[in-house]
């Protein structure tokens, strides 16, 4: 099941499957609260008082009025940029990230004016020892992942670094070096942790953003990538037991996945993979019933509507849609948002009418969730 994820590595090298979705509700838990507010981590460690902030890279897929910063910029010209003078970032800084003594300034200040500067992803990137660095950063934290012991300060820290990293990830020209250095890989044992306090939470969340800048480009080389490396089982575990930001973005990368035909099918190919999928979506919407999200539900009606694309998955959707998207007072804080409700117009009618051929889809059934 999904919790098998856990605790023993993410086993790139075995087999590619997902898991099935009997332990899919096993990990529940609705998270924290929302998240609120700019800025970093309040201080004091883990257990403080405070709103946890939006990541400094911001995050895709979620407005920048729902505070914190815009996602990182992609546009700027090709090659490395020869200097930063008169960005407001200073080139400094930059190779200050080469320095120990000198790096977290360099990472606080640069995560705060990247968006002064659009061409800071491929200076960033080409500067020898800079992506070394923030490598570094990022390593450094793995021993406080488990036991948990994860503090704000150093949240805050690594957080600025993977600002940077979103940098890299959100520009047409780092974007392919950045999954050829396989760079995302160091972000899935973030990915893999449990624990809900605001470090942690942080520290998923904005590793999420830069999951999420890589697919807010539509390219498969990137969902191929994504796949391989088994990010769906990752990003299912959040949108169990994440807060409401962190489902939104989590949700958002798979629906990403799933519009680009490789991804839909690969998840649709086997029963497994898609009541993996499914499962985790029907415990999303039960928990919405409780703790509303408009923006949560309207990710969650697009994944359903493109699974309505593939035959065997429209099948099956006629006995696993979950019945409180039928229900009008469920679905009553769509009433603002027109593009929401067509998607779920279509897809219930979708649902309701199949494919009007009266023929059995081709392939083997979806129709019923694979026995333990």
């Amino acid at each position: 099941g999904l919790g098998g994820i856990a605790g023993g590595g993410l086993g790139l090298g075995g087999s590619r499957s997902l898991p099935g979705a009997g332990a899919a509700g096993a990990l529940g838990g609705a998270g924290l609260a929302g998240l609120t507010g700019a800025g970093s981590l309040g201080g004091g460690g883990g257990g403080g008082a405070g709103a946890l902030a939006m990541p400094p890279g911001g995050v895709p897929g979620i407005p920048a009025s729902s505070g914190g910063m815009p996602p990182a910029s992609s546009g700027g010209a090709g090659g490395a940029p020869t200097s930063l003078a008169g960005a407001g970032v200073s080139e400094t800084l930059v190779l200050d990230l080469t320095n120990p003594d000198a790096r977290e300034n360099a990472l606080l200040e640069l995560s705060k004016k990247r968006e002064q500067f659009p061409d800071l992803a491929p200076f960033l990137w080409h500067t020898p020892g800079v992506v070394a660095a923030l490598l570094q950063e990022i390593v450094a934290i793995y021993s406080l992942l488990s036991p948990p012991s994860l503090t704000a300060h150093a949240s805050n820290r690594v957080c600025n670094a993977l600002a940077l990293l979103q940098c890299v990830a959100s520009h047409h020209d780092t974007r392919s070096l950045f999954l050829q250095a396989h760079v995302p890989l160091f972000l899935y044992p973030f990915l893999n942790t449990v624990s809900k306090t605001r470090p942690f939470e942080y520290l998923r969340l904005t590793s999420l953003g830069v999951i999420g800048a890589l697919v807010k480009v539509d390219d498969t080389d990137v969902i191929n990538f994504l796949l391989s490396t088994e990010i769906i089982p990752l990003c299912l575990r959040t949108m169990e037991m994440g807060s409401e930001l962190s489902k939104t973005v989590a949700t958002f990368i798979v629906q990403k996945i799933l519009l680009d035909e490789t991804g839909l099918n690969y998840i649709c190919a086997t029963a497994e993979r898609f009541f993996a999928v499914g499962a985790v979506l029907q415990n999303m919407v039960n928990t919405l019933a409780e703790q509303p999200s408009v923006r949560l539900l309207k990710h969650i009606i697009r994944c359903y509507l493109r699974l309505s694309d593939n035959p065997r998955a429209r099948e099956a959707l006629r006995q696993c849609l979950p019945e409180l998207l039928r229900d009008a007072n469920f679905t009553a804080c769509l009433k603002d948002d027109r593009i929401t409700r067509q998607w779920l117009a279509q897809l219930l009618q979708t649902v309701n009418t199949g494919d009007g051929s009266g023929a059995p889809p081709p392939g083997a059934p979806l129709g019923q969730p694979p026995s333990e």
